[in-house]
């Protein structure tokens, strides 16, 4: 006897089990969620042959796990052959299932190793207390774990016994592998977690003087800018008539006119797009806000794609969505750079990086060569200190030229 879980999801058995009543539930957060029909329906008959097979073992709604899905599909893998994608669907059932609030949240493993401990208090105090972005917590949190598992390896914490050599040894093998930017994040970095060791009172002295200071010259390296040519080519070479396309040329124009950092795209929200004043709100970096005209050709761009490209169902305020289900915002900054990578090798484009950040350093090029003062770029691109905007004078030859001294003895 078929059992009809919703409208467009029918099964050949009735549901059973103690999680029964909430898999129609799960059907429509699927099918809102914009999973096609093929996999709401295959995620809906796992979840029915799970609750089925709790029933059969006697497991309450309070007392399913994580690993009662592992041990299901090990018992399912006797009789039937196990599709990639199954263990997700039943992940996703589960986090469903918390989210109600059916069965309980994980327990934190009590086995947690001692240095994941310390790194995940020390980038809660990050998040919580000091209000960092959680993409700086992780990169602290990533050179504090380095940093632990380098002094104690495997043997107990004991962070009364930090001393200042330890600080210098792990700075100098470090910094000798790692870029100067990622050399002066690792110091920033151990200057954040010793004073907050010194400030939960674990070490009696503050060690972050003893970290070395990474030598650095101010604007020794020129931006690798993408020429204005290669961004005409790029957009002429996407496709706009599918909806990947109407999304990645919205993007690819946002950062090439606005200049805008890859994570102030992924932010960006419905709200933020004032139509009638024909601009844009701009979540930078810091917690600031800017706001910004809206050029005629980025505003068609991202009209195209909300209309003909952007999943209708959706309930995500963000913007630019990801083209496959869940339909859901961008992560972050990583995400918009792999989308400029990916366009980038399909056009076959050799561009000065791989990244976002060449389309900013390309607008303030093309801002200062005709015309636009420093004070100017430096307000487009949400420059906090005019320090940073002068870097993009070295950039400038035909400003620079008459201030260079001639030859010693002239041209040979």
């Amino acid at each position: 006897m078929k059992c009809i879980v919703s409208e467009d999801v029918v099964i050949s058995r009735p549901l059973e089990g103690p999680l029964s009543a909430h898999i129609a539930g799960f059907a429509k957060w699927a099918r809102d969620e914009g999973y096609a029909l093929y996999s709401r329906q295959r995620q809906v008959l796992l979840a029915a042959c799970f609750s089925r097979w709790l029933g059969q073992e006697s497991v309450s709604p309070g007392r399913v796990t994580s690993g009662h899905v592992l041990r299901y599909l090990r018992s399912r893998a006797r009789h039937l052959k196990i599709c990639r994608g199954d263990a997700a669907a039943l992940r996703q059932f589960i986090d469903f299932l918390r989210r109600q609030g059916v069965i309980p949240a994980e327990r934190i493993r009590s086995h947690q190793p001692p240095v994941e401990q310390v790194v995940q208090e020390f980038e809660r105090y990050l998040l919580n207390e000091r209000a960092l972005a959680q993409t700086t917590a992780v990169h602290y949190a990533s050179f504090v774990r380095g940093f632990l598992a380098n002094r104690f390896c495997r043997g107990p914490i004991k962070l009364s016994q930090l001393c200042a050599g330890d600080v210098v040894r792990f700075v100098q093998r470090q910094a000798r592998r790692l870029h100067l930017k990622q050399a002066k994040l690792l110091t920033t970095a151990l200057r954040s977690f010793l004073h907050y060791l010194r400030y939960r009172g674990e070490i009696l002295h503050d060690l972050s003087g003893a970290v070395p200071t990474v030598a650095n010259w101010s604007m020794t390296s020129i931006p690798r800018a993408i020429p204005p040519d290669l961004v005409r080519r790029l957009l002429a070479s996407i496709n706009r008539h599918t909806a990947l396309g109407r999304r990645d040329y919205a993007i690819l124009l946002l950062l090439a006119r606005l200049g805008l950092r890859g994570g102030e795209v992924a932010r960006i929200e419905l709200e933020d797009i004032d139509w009638n004043a024909g601009s844009v709100s701009v979540r930078r970096k810091g917690g600031q806000h800017g706001v910004l005209p809206l050029p005629a050709d980025v505003g068609a761009a991202i009209t195209a794609y909300l209309r003909m490209g952007r999943p209708p169902n959706s309930s995500s305020r963000r913007v630019f969505l990801r083209c496959r289900a869940p339909f859901r915002g961008f992560q972050g900054p990583v995400a918009i750079a792999s989308l400029v990578r990916h366009n980038l090798a399909r056009a076959g484009i050799h561009a000065p990086t791989w990244g976002a950040h060449q389309f900013r350093h390309g607008l303030a090029t093309d801002m200062l060569r005709h015309g636009a003062s420093l004070t100017e770029i430096g307000e487009v691109l949400g420059h906090r200190s005019p320090e940073t905007t002068r870097i993009y004078t070295k950039v400038d030859l035909n400003a620079l030229r008459p201030l260079a001294l001639p030859w010693p003895g002239g041209v040979r």
